[in-house]
């Protein structure tokens, strides 16, 4: 019996790796129409007025972390990691490959790199533990796109004990480091939405919250929580509170906090300069007890034996979509999770197990 060969695509938002690349990149990510929902060519002039605008700023915060975004080599370790969890069987064969969003290596250079290696069915594999038609969806649509052979896509995994404990971990960790102070306040901060995109039925903010509530049960019960919301451009009513009101309401407080990265699995421009900068000048400022920041996942062994034991639900699973435990796990009243799609029809797709 030949094994199958079997490929996972590590997919995420991806980011400029040199200067050059900024403006590009931000032209790329505003002119996804699940970021700006505007008709295409009033898109298009959206996307280059705002690359163009912001370039300036974007390429010296880029320049704190060398010139260029360290999400690339960040999930190069993830693969490396999950590939060593993912041996070859008498049934399966693995490889991980990569895949970005709004630049290199894009969805369709992960796509010929499948192709090539001749799999017989792939699983994509989004780095958004939690679903959000911005992140989880748009990553679906350029992958089908790109990739016309037989596929599958996991579309969240939010709550597994392994990654919950992982979350913990890192949080634990960073206290200690920190030297157990007492009394702190965590901070989930996930990145944030506008309103209306969660309005529209987008279920990230619920996924948020499981999240936040299966890591709360593994930290100190005495321990004060709070979740919230950072990244906030422009002038849309976005969900909240925000990180930055959350750090000024700590200062009022007298309270030391610990952030935690709770929706980002790499360190990026949100981790390094917005966390570790940015609200830590303004911590500072409202003259805080202690600022500490839990680092994100990145290839941490709990997490990465979320994403082995998702890939392996996966390979068992008759849907071609599918959540870490292969049923809808949000409420129907959020329309826009990709489960429903999967009824009727559309399980007799090609992409369909």
């Amino acid at each position: 019996m030949t094994a199958r060969k079997i490929a996972v695509v590590l997919f995420n938002l991806g980011g400029p790796d040199n200067q050059d690349a900024v403006r590009p990149f931000l032209f790329n990510l505003f002119n996804d129409r699940r970021i700006i929902g505007a008709p295409a060519p009033i898109r298009l002039a959206i996307a280059a007025l705002i690359s163009t605008t912001r370039a300036a700023s974007a390429r010296k915060n880029y320049a704190l972390m060398g010139g260029g975004s360290p999400i690339v080599p960040e999930t190069q370790a993830q693969l490396d990691a999950l590939q060593k969890r993912l041996p070859k069987t008498d049934a399966h064969e693995f490889r991980v490959f990569m895949g970005m969003r709004y630049w290199k290596p894009f969805a369709k250079d992960a796509a010929a790199a499948v192709r090539a290696w001749g799999a017989d069915e792939a699983i994509l594999l989004p780095l958004y533990p939690q679903f959000s038609t911005t992140t989880t969806a748009t990553a679906h649509e350029a992958w089908t796109k790109a990739y016309a052979g037989k596929s599958r896509t996991i579309c969240c995994y939010p709550a597994s004990d392994a990654f919950a404990r992982a979350h913990a971990d890192a949080i634990l960790d960073a206290w200690k480091t920190g030297g157990s102070p007492p009394a702190p306040r965590v901070l989930f901060s996930a990145h944030g939405l506008p309103q209306r995109v969660v309005d529209a039925g987008d279920s990230y903010q619920w996924q948020v919250e499981k999240t936040v509530a299966a890591v709360r049960v593994l930290l100190p019960q005495d321990w004060d929580f709070r979740t919230c919301y950072q990244s906030r451009v422009g002038p849309l009513k976005w969900i909240g509170p925000s990180t930055a009101e959350e750090i000024e309401r700590a200062g009022r407080d007298k309270r030391g906090v610990i952030v935690s990265p709770i929706a980002f699995v790499s360190e990026h421009i949100e981790t390094l300069v917005e966390l570790d900068i940015e609200y830590a000048e303004r911590a500072h400022a409202k003259s805080l007890p202690f600022y500490l920041r839990a680092k994100a996942l990145g290839a941490a062994d709990g997490f990465i034996e979320t994403l082995a034991a998702v890939v392996r639900r996966a390979l068992g699973d008759p849907q071609a979509i599918a959540s870490e435990t292969g049923a809808r796990i949000c409420p129907h009243s959020f329309g826009e999770c990709l489960m429903p799609n999967m009824s009727g029809p559309a399980a007799t797709r090609k992409d369909a197990a």
